[in-house]
């Protein structure tokens, strides 16, 4: 008998995108491959633990008071403290925070860091910020914030338009709140002079570089062994993408496209871009378009483009219902969060484009979030050798028990299904059923309070 849909389930031409109902349908739909898990307790992990609203005033540059309004969502705390960024962003919504801290809870579950989901954000146009405007939002913000964060109880980090300047605001903030405390584990991602973790700025396009490598060395993509001389297409030339695109050139792939909020560019040639160009370029100039040498593009036509691997690390639901025909990549990272819609899911799934989900390919950020934690509560300096080595451990032992997952689960619907209604499960699933599995056995085993 074929599995069951979720009922809110929509069709292709109606495609919900609202972030809540995507992440509630994706934990929907990853449930139904898991015995004996009780509906309360289903009701439990996806509802948010608390989300948290903020509005304050800010003196601006030129003498005028501006409004601005913040999101602070713990999603769970079974395994940990709450642990997730804070982004900058207009298009930032209570929404938004929630759906991304549900994903922070089963990226963390899932490669067994002892965090739970937590997600910020600020409605602003941080490029349209001076220096010292955006230092004083973050810290009304994390005055607005109170002790609703702190290191055992819920610790920011860089997200979109945030970075290590921010975070060491934050904690300087804290730290003036807190006196006489161990304040360093309030907040990771801060320089490294301030107690920041070796690697942390490149620690998600590391993970997101040893998920690939990791997967396509198990046979993920059969007519493709290894990085060299693969053809890749990246989305977002930003700090995750720049990482990304370093370290797969290093490793010998070719970065035919990338791209940035202004249009993309390409080579059509087979050695593809000068990545050290493309970066400076971009430092200069703010955007990559106009590379000497290179065809401008958009943003669309670098997600269609004949590639090898397509990376999204950008913005969420890129690909969707009404472009997802038009992809024409072999295998598809997820380095942003969310950018792949329920129903390309299923349509890619139906093309035999596989999808490393975002809760594995970018989990990077997060397991060195979690050992500069470690290091800031036990004062201790690790070298940039071993947090590389460390993270593609654990790296490398996600990916390996979610193919595992993925074909037990695929072997398990083959044999209760005829070939007619079978729909292949996707790594995403096998990745959610783990995370949620993992999450279920601890609340349990904590057991119900009171």
């Amino acid at each position: 008998m074929a599995t069951p849909e979720p009922e809110d389930k929509q069709p292709v031409d109606t495609e919900n995108l609202n972030p809540v109902h995507i992440s509630r349908y994706q934990f929907d739909r990853a449930t139904q491959h898991i015995d004996q898990l009780k509906h309360g307790l289903i009701d439990f992990l996806k509802s948010p633990k608390r989300t948290l609203s903020v509005c304050f005033p800010v003196m601006m540059d030129d003498g005028s008071v501006k409004t601005f309004h913040g999101f602070r969502t713990v999603h769970s705390r079974v395994l940990g403290p709450g642990k997730g960024g804070i982004r900058y962003h207009p298009e930032v919504s209570k929404e938004e925070v929630k759906s991304l801290a549900a994903l922070m809870t089963w990226k963390c579950a899932l490669v067994e860091v002892p965090f739970g989901g937590a997600k910020g954000g600020v409605i602003c146009d941080a490029k349209a910020l001076s220096h010292d405007e955006l230092r004083r939002i973050t810290r009304r913000f994390v005055t607005e914030l109170g002790d609703d964060i702190g290191p055992y109880t819920d610790i920011p980090a860089p997200d979109m338009y945030t970075n290590d300047q921010t975070m060491a605001w934050i904690y300087d903030t804290y730290d003036i709140m807190h006196p006489g405390r161990n304040n360093h584990p309030v907040v990771t991602g801060k320089p490294v002079d301030l107690g920041g973790s070796s690697g942390r700025d490149k620690a998600t396009g590391q993970g997101v570089f040893y998920a690939t490598e990791r997967y396509l060395s198990e046979g993920g993509l059969p007519e493709l062994k290894s990085l060299k001389d693969a053809r890749i297409a990246i989305q977002g030339i930003g700090n995750v993408g720049a990482a990304v695109a370093t370290l797969f050139d290093q490793a010998g792939a070719k970065i035919i496209a990338v791209s940035d909020s202004s249009g993309g560019i390409c080579v059509d040639n087979n050695e593809g871009l000068n990545v050290d160009s493309v970066l400076e370029y971009k430092k200069i100039n703010g955007t990559v378009v106009g590379l000497p040498e290179t065809r401008t593009i958009t943003n669309d036509d670098l997600l269609e483009m004949d590639c090898d691997i397509l990376i999204p690390a950008a913005l969420g639901q890129q690909i969707r219902a009404d472009n997802v025909d038009r992809i024409q990549a072999s295998l598809i990272v997820e380095a942003a969060n969310g950018p792949i819609t329920p129903a390309a899911d299923d349509l890619l799934v139906s093309k035999g484009i596989p999808v490393i989900p975002d809760i594995l390919a970018n989990a990077g950020g997060v397991i060195v979030s979690f050992f500069e934690w470690v290091q800031n509560i036990k004062h201790e300096d690790w070298k940039l050798d071993e947090v590389d080595h460390s993270l593609r451990v654990k790296m490398y032992r996600s990916v390996d028990i979610v193919i595992n997952k993925w074909r037990l689960l695929n072997e398990v619907q083959t044999s209760k299904e005829t070939p007619e209604e079978m729909t292949p499960i996707d790594l995403r699933t096998a990745a959610l059923v783990l995370a949620i599995e993992r999450l279920a056995n601890v609340t349990l085993e904590r057991g119900i309070w009171p």
